[in-house]
C-alpha cells in the first residue's frame, strides 16, 4: 500500500514536470516516463513491483472502453477491411520479416526468432490511442486505419501465447484451437445478451439521482467486461473495447465519457510511470549503440511494412499511419518477460530489448505531435484531412435543461429557425425531450467532455435555463475553460445573483418568470 500511495504522489509530482514540458509543446505521457524513471533511481521503486505494474494496466482498459465507446458494431463492421485485411497483413508480415532478420543476422534459435518476430510486430496501444484521441485524429482517415490494425494486434496476442505454449509444452495444436474458438463463441454470446440488460441498468441507476452509484454502474460494466475477456483467453482491454461499444449507441454514452476520463488519465500516467520506471540505466550506458540501433532499425522496418501494407491507399494517410505504428507495444515487454522465463532469450538480451521497446515508445508523442508537418513535407502540398466528429454542428445553440423555461426556449429556437441542441442530466426531463423530438444529450453540461461531444467550440452562444447559481457557476467556468470569449446567457433572480455572477462574464436575464422571448432577444444582441 505505501509503494501504491508513493507512486500515485508521485504521479501527481510529475504534473510541475509536465507543466514544464508543456511550455516546449512535449506530450504528458513523456513527463510520467521521466518521472518513472527518476523515481525508479532515486527510491529503486516501479522496476520490478507487479503490483503497480497490474494497476496501471487499468489505464488501458479505461482508454479502452472510451475508444469503443466512439464506435457502434455498425462502425466495426464497415472496418472489416482495416481490421481483418490490414491487420492481418501487417501482423503476419512484420512477425515474419523480423523473425528471418533474428534467425539468419542474429543467429537466434528457430523459435526464439519466431517469438523475437511476434514481439516486434505489436505496436502501442496506450500511446498511440492516446495521442489521436487528445488531437481528434481518431476520427481521421489514418486514424481509422490505425484504429483497425491496433484492434488486429490485441487479437492476435491470443495466437502468440498459445505459440508459446506450444513451444512450451506438449500440447496438440487442434486442442488449443478448438478451446480458443469455443471462448470466442462464449465471449461473443456473452456481450450479444449483455447488451440488452446494459442500458436497462444504466437507466435504474441513472434513476436514483446519485451521481456515485451511476459512476460505479460504470465501473462494474466495464471491469466485468474486461475480466470476463481475461478468464475466456483474451485482453483485458480487447473485453473493455466491446463493453464501450455496447454502449456506443446509448442515450448516456457522453456523460459515461466525462464520468470516466479522470479515471482513465489518472491511471494511463500511473502506466507510463512504471514504463519509465523500467529504463535501467546501467543497461542503457552499456549498450546504448545497440539499444539505438534496434529502435532505429525496427521502426524503419515496420513502417516500411506498414506502408506496404496500405500502398493502394491514398499514400499521404498510409505515409501518416505507418509512423504511427512504427514503433514496439508495451505487450512486447511481457512477451519478452515470457520469453526469458523459457529460455527463448537470456537475461541481457532480455533487458536491452526492453529498453529498446521503451526507448520506441518514448519517440512515438514526438513522431504522431509532428505527422502533418513530416507529411506536408514529404507530399509537398497539404490535406485536409476528413474527421468524422460526433454531432457536426457548427454556429448553433447550446440549451442546457429541459424544464419549464427551456421548452419555451427551444420551441422558440425550432420556430424563428436556429439550429441548437439540448444538455439535459435529469433522466425524467431528458426522456420528455426526446419524446418531444428535441436534438438532446444526455450528460452533465459542466464537464468538458459533455461540452466537446457537442462540439462547444463551434457552437454560437449557450443559454442556460434553470435556476441554480452554483450549477450555472460551474457550467460558465466549464465552457469558458474550453472558449474563453463564449457568449452564455443565464437567468437569474435579483441583483445579489447578478453581481455573483458578473466573474463569470455570463449575459444574466433577471426577473422571476422571464418569458424564452426575451431570453433569446438578450442572446440575440450579446452575440453580435
Amino acid at each position: 500500500m505505501e509503494q501504491v500511495v508513493f507512486a500515485i504522489l508521485t504521479i501527481l509530482i510529475a504534473s510541475i514536470l509536465n507543466i514544464i514540458l508543456k511550455k516546449f509543446n512535449l506530450p504528458t505521457a513523456i513527463g510520467y516516463i521521466f518521472t518513472g524513471t527518476i523515481v525508479s533511481l532515486s527510491f529503486g521503486l516501479g522496476g520490478e513491483d507487479k503490483i503497480l505494474e497490474h494497476i496501471s494496466e487499468l489505464g488501458i482498459i479505461f482508454l479502452m472502453f472510451t475508444i469503443g465507446l466512439e464506435f457502434s458494431f455498425s462502425e466495426l463492421k464497415a472496418m472489416k477491411k482495416q481490421v481483418l485485411l490490414y491487420g492481418s497483413l501487417q501482423v503476419i508480415l512484420s512477425s515474419f520479416i523480423f523473425a528471418i532478420i533474428a534467425q539468419y543476422i542474429f543467429h537466434f534459435e528457430t523459435q526464439s526468432a519466431i517469438v523475437i518476430g511476434s514481439a516486434l510486430s505489436l505496436s502501442s496501444t496506450a500511446i498511440v490511442l492516446k495521442m489521436l484521441n487528445e488531437n481528434g485524429d481518431i476520427h481521421a482517415g489514418y486514424g481509422r486505419k490505425v484504429l483497425g490494425i491496433l484492434l488486429f494486434q490485441d487479437l492476435a496476442v491470443i495466437p502468440i501465447l498459445i505459440m508459446i505454449d506450444i513451444f512450451t509444452k506438449d500440447i496438440e495444436v487442434s486442442t488449443l484451437l478448438l478451446s480458443t474458438s469455443i471462448n470466442m463463441v462464449i465471449f461473443f454470446a456473452i456481450l450479444l445478451l449483455g447488451k440488452y440488460g446494459v442500458d436497462k441498468y444504466l437507466e435504474f441507476s441513472v434513476k436514483t439521482q446519485n451521481q456515485e452509484i451511476f459512476l460505479l454502474a460504470i465501473l462494474f460494466i466495464v471491469l466485468a467486461s474486461a475480466e470476463t475477456a481475461h478468464l475466456l483467453g483474451f485482453s483485458y482491454s480487447l473485453g473493455a473495447f466491446f463493453a464501450g461499444m455496447l454502449l456506443a449507441e446509448s442515450h448516456y454514452k457522453y456523460q459515461i465519457e466525462a464520468d470516466l476520463s479522470p479515471f482513465r488519465d489518472l491511471f494511463l500516467g500511473l502506466f507510463f510511470f512504471v514504463v519509465g520506471s523500467r529504463i535501467d540505466v546501467s543497461i542503457v550506458i552499456d549498450n546504448l549503440p545497440t539499444i539505438l540501433a534496434i529502435v532505429i532499425v525496427v521502426m524503419i522496418v515496420k513502417a516500411l511494412i506498414i506502408f506496404g501494407v496500405l500502398f493502394f491507399n491514398q499514400k499521404r494517410t498510409a505515409f501518416k499511419s505507418a509512423l504511427a505504428l512504427s514503433q514496439i507495444g508495451e505487450f512486447a515487454l511481457a512477451i519478452f518477460v515470457l520469453a526469458q522465463n523459457h529460455n527463448f532469450i537470456d537475461e541481457k538480451i532480455s533487458n536491452i530489448l526492453s529498453t529498446a521497446v521503451i526507448f520506441s515508445m518514448i519517440a512515438t508523442p514526438f513522431i504522431i505531435q509532428n505527422l502533418t508537418k513530416l507529411a506536408d513535407f514529404i507530399f509537398k502540398e497539404p490535406v485536409r484531412e476528413f474527421k468524422i466528429s460526433s454531432t457536426g454542428l457548427k454556429n448553433h445553440i447550446v440549451v442546457c435543461g429541459y424544464g419549464p423555461l427551456g421548452r419555451k426556449v427551444t420551441q422558440t429556437l425550432k420556430n424563428d429557425g436556429f439550429d441548437y441542441v439540448l444538455i439535459e442530466h435529469d433522466l425524467k426531463l431528458y426522456q420528455e425531450a426526446l419524446d418531444d423530438n428535441q436534438p438532446v444529450f444526455f450528460g452533465n453540461a459542466a464537464q468538458r467532455v459533455v461540452l466537446e461531444s457537442i462540439n462547444i467550440k463551434d457552437a454560437a452562444a449557450v443559454m442556460i435555463t434553470f435556476h441554480n447559481l452554483e450549477k450555472i457557476r460551474l457550467i460558465s467556468q466549464a465552457v469558458k475553460d474550453i472558449v474563453p470569449k463564449a457568449h452564455i446567457v443565464a437567468r437569474v433572480r435579483g441583483k445579489e445573483e447578478m453581481e455573483a455572477l458578473k466573474e463569470c462574464d455570463v449575459y444574466v436575464v433577471s426577473t422571476v418568470g422571464t418569458l424564452a422571448k426575451e431570453m433569446i432577444d438578450k442572446l440575440l444582441y450579446c452575440s453580435l
